[in-house]
């Protein structure tokens, strides 16, 4: 059946895009997934169903304390443990020079990028301490190694995920649960493709490493590896998966450090 047979997976965010992918890995791994999501994902809880694989959704709003509460209640009644918890829901960011954030924008992708993590790990802790094996795996993003110009607060709370995860390692190993977060490249998904062309993935495709677009089901696959009993030792990490795009320099020495940068990136006044 899989490597993590009968255990307990909630997944936030995963009625399309990358959380959907890691739920359908999930599943196929033999985890039993729990999706919370603001939209409908019964499509994904069907294509799971379909290869015989056992999932279950409801609609929750990760900034939303009372539904976060009763999505739990749910999976504590039908389960009565998690093993694995993927916080994943979040929301993408165009570029707005950061002149131009007001008060309202910025608190939004903190609340549902940052926030809403925080909120579900909480609300699921006290089943994740039921598991023999606890897993926390945080969906951060290599944009805060590269300080995008004009995502600022797309960034900034993407920097929270990496240190709520580091102080999360720590705090929870006495309960044997691990915490890692995962920092994906440039991956085409709906979200991303919004903001991005195909200009734009085959330049950042040009200069990474291995020279291959990136998909969901890459990220699914180290989510699915740091799920498993082979990544019991390895926590407090933050780990990219972008094909080698972050190293900094290529054969004739010039940076590429700040290859996103130059992509779409916002006209400030001269």
């Amino acid at each position: 059946m899989g490597r993590l047979k009968d255990r307990i997976a909630v997944v936030s965010g995963a009625a399309a895009g990358l959380g959907r992918a890691a739920a359908v890995r999930l599943a196929a791994e033999g985890a039993k997934v729990e999706i919370l999501d603001i939209k409908n994902a019964s499509e994904v809880c069907e294509e799971i169903r379909a290869a015989d694989g056992v999932a279950y959704s409801s609609i929750c709003d990760v900034t939303n304390e009372a539904q976060i509460a009763e999505s739990v209640k749910v999976i504590e009644q039908r389960h009565g443990r998690v093993d694995i918890l993927v916080n994943n829901a979040g929301i993408l960011s165009g570029r707005t020079p950061w002149y131009q954030l007001t008060y309202d924008e910025i608190n939004r992708f903190v609340q549902i990028n940052y926030i809403g993590y925080f909120l579900v790990s909480k609300a699921v802790y006290p089943l994740l301490k039921k598991s023999q094996s606890g897993r926390v795996i945080n969906v951060a993003s290599r944009t805060y190694f590269l300080a995008n110009p004009g995502q600022m607060a797309y960034v900034a709370a993407k920097g929270a995920v990496m240190g709520f995860t580091r102080v999360l390692a720590k705090e929870l190993g006495d309960d044997n649960i691990t915490v890692n977060a995962v920092a994906p490249g440039m991956i085409a998904t709906e979200g991303t493709m919004t903001h991005s062309n195909e200009e734009a993935f085959n330049r950042v495709m040009q200069n990474q490493a291995i020279k291959k677009r990136g998909k969901p089901e890459h990220l699914a696959a180290l989510i699915a590896f740091l799920a498993s009993d082979d990544a019991e030792l390895i926590t407090g990490q933050v780990i990219l998966c972008g094909g080698g795009g972050y190293l900094h320099w290529n054969n004739n020495g010039d940076s590429r450090f700040n290859l996103y940068a130059f992509i779409n990136r916002p006209q400030y006044p001269s």
